[in-house]
């Protein structure tokens, strides 16, 4: 690879600047759908869920443009070191981000499978308040990403462990009703299922806050410890 000249690099950084506006799009449409999915679920509102199915398309079509982005811009810039992590750091929040769009449209899908069999309003309560952690995440991540903000990264890292122990509670709640009342089995599993793709979307949350680290440090922390990334990071 030769180094990228003047003009070359004013191409990269429009380049760069392009790639980080598709994300951030992409990650509005994302957070949107993790919303309305849940939104859906709270007010049993099938049409909702039906229009969160058929916008996942928008998402997937986002994801395919940056990695098209992506690949031209490797080509044609040939970009070196911090460079090519900025390149491959849009790739890694694409793919999350189409992850989570995924698990969005599986949460409506649910919905519209309960056929109006919804259980109570005090068990969806707690999917509610879970799904408020994440969109947290999300947002925090987003900034985290957009501002080079590893201070913020970290934070979402370490908020997972909140969202982990949410869905636990909400697991625990919902093997008691089913034993109170077998009748209510189908609808808690539907219920159950919805929380277990929140809590994946926290650890697609969590991914993207990983990814920001390496971009903005070069430190690849996917399969490192706490004490690890925390040492790491505080040496940078």
């Amino acid at each position: 690879m030769t180094p990228m000249t003047d003009h070359t690099m004013k191409a990269f950084d429009t380049d760069l600047q392009d790639l980080a506006r598709m994300v951030a799009e992409m990650g509005g449409l994302a957070e949107k759908q993790v919303a309305d999915s849940v939104d859906a679920l709270a007010k049993r509102d099938t049409t909702l869920a039906q229009r969160v199915t058929a916008a996942d398309a928008s998402i997937d079509t986002l994801q395919r443009e940056i990695e098209e982005k992506a690949v031209l811009t490797i080509a044609r810039r040939q970009p070196m070191a911090v460079d090519l992590r900025e390149v491959v750091g849009a790739l890694r929040l694409a793919n999350d981000l189409e992850r989570i769009g995924d698990l969005a449209k599986n949460i409506a899908k649910r919905v519209m499978a309960l056929n109006a069999e919804f259980p109570p309003p005090k068990l969806i309560r707690g999917v509610e308040h879970m799904t408020d952690l994440v969109l947290q995440q999300m947002k925090l991540v987003l900034d985290s990403y957009a501002r080079r903000d590893v201070s913020k990264a970290m934070a979402v890292w370490r908020g997972d462990e909140e969202i982990d122990a949410a869905f636990l509670a909400i697991l625990r709640q919902l093997i008691s009703y089913m034993m109170e009342d077998p009748r209510t089995i189908t609808a808690a599993l539907e219920i159950v299922f919805i929380a277990k793709s929140i809590e994946r979307i926290g650890d697609h949350a969590k991914n993207i806050a990983e990814s920001v680290v390496q971009v903005v440090k070069g430190i690849d922390v996917r399969h490192a410890s706490a004490e690890q990334i925390r040492a790491e990071v505080a040496q940078e």
